[in-house]
């Protein structure tokens, strides 16, 4: 049953005096998909707006499948379902992030590469707690193994060496950006990171702040089929096998960690810590207290990201 206060804080319900506050978790996931090796799916988490997105995602992919079959009734039904008043402030807030990061977040890591990746590890490293407290049980020793499953290939796969595209075709553009775009809403996988992997990181900064059109619009349309494809089962997933997903996650986020240790060359390879460690701590420890800030802000809120709201359910396959 949806208690009252279900029903006031409930991202459904959400107010209009929300929409500030809304934009606010747009921006943060928008500057963490600057920085490789932080996810926007994580951010999503910590600030309680992670299951609202897959499930508006959910209704928005069903809509525009039923607007292509020409049920124009059936797709407004289902963009009704949408939590609009949290998603389209989010969407803002992220794309601002995105255009103003790319020029401000990526000088930062070439100036100061330990500092800043000493912030985001403390970030996530905090964050972990998030997904562990969403299981809502003990863990038992399937949902471990599955756990360090996933961050043995989380920690293999930041391990690659970025690759180098000077100038790449727009269909490769398309396809890698159909795949980078699932990291927006899976925690622990960063795609910036994957578009770095796969060189394609720097051209794609390089688009955002010339503006060039005809690479965004590749990017668009790959970002906009590998969502499509990709939250439907995502859905699936955490309405059926929540416990098991959340536990793949939190061994994702666990294991991308690597891509923030402080002390690594250019080609990703890890070294030992080199000068005074106190104040690595430190910025290691500013980065978990802005986790735990966001964790009480989001509290006070009304939005708890280690529960499940009562006026709204963990999203199933009808995205209902």
């Amino acid at each position: 049953m949806t208690t009252q206060r279900d029903a006031a804080t409930s991202p459904g319900r959400t107010p209009v005096s929300h929409v500030p506050v809304n934009v606010g978790r747009g921006l943060l996931m928008g500057a963490a998909e600057v920085v490789p090796g932080v996810s926007g799916g994580t951010i999503a988490l910590i600030t309680g707006v992670y299951e609202t997105l897959i499930g508006t995602a959910g209704h928005t992919v069903t809509a525009l499948r039923h607007l292509v079959t020409g049920d124009v009734r059936g797709a407004r039904r289902e963009a009704a379902l949408g939590h609009w008043l949290v998603v389209v402030p989010l969407l803002l807030g992220t794309v601002v992030a995105l255009v103003v990061g790319a020029s401000v977040i990526e000088p930062l890591l070439e100036d100061h590469p330990v500092g800043s990746r000493a912030v985001f590890a403390g970030l996530v490293l905090a964050s972990l707690a998030v997904p562990v407290l969403m299981v809502g049980r003990a863990w038992s020793a399937w949902l471990v193994l599955l756990g360090l499953v996933a961050a043995v290939a989380a920690f293999v796969l930041t391990g690659l060496p970025p690759g180098t595209t000077a100038d790449p075709p727009l269909p490769v553009v398309t396809l890698a950006a159909a795949v980078a775009i699932c990291a927006l809403v899976l925690p622990g996988v960063s795609g910036s990171f994957l578009l770095a992997t796969v060189g394609l990181y720097e051209p794609t900064l390089t688009a955002v702040n010339d503006r060039d059109l005809g690479y965004l619009a590749a990017f668009a349309l790959g970002a906009f089929v590998g969502l499509a494809l990709f939250v439907r089962l995502l859905q699936h997933l955490l309405s059926v096998h929540r416990a098991v997903t959340l536990a793949v996650m939190t061994g994702l986020m666990a294991g991308s960690l690597r891509a923030l240790w402080p002390w690594q060359t250019e080609s990703r390879d890890v070294l030992g810590p080199d000068g005074d460690l106190l104040p690595v701590l430190g910025l290691v420890l500013v980065g978990a207290a802005v986790v735990v800030v966001l964790l009480v802000v989001e509290r006070a809120v009304g939005a708890d990201p280690t529960a499940r709201r009562g006026g709204e359910p963990a999203p199933d396959v009808a995205g209902r």
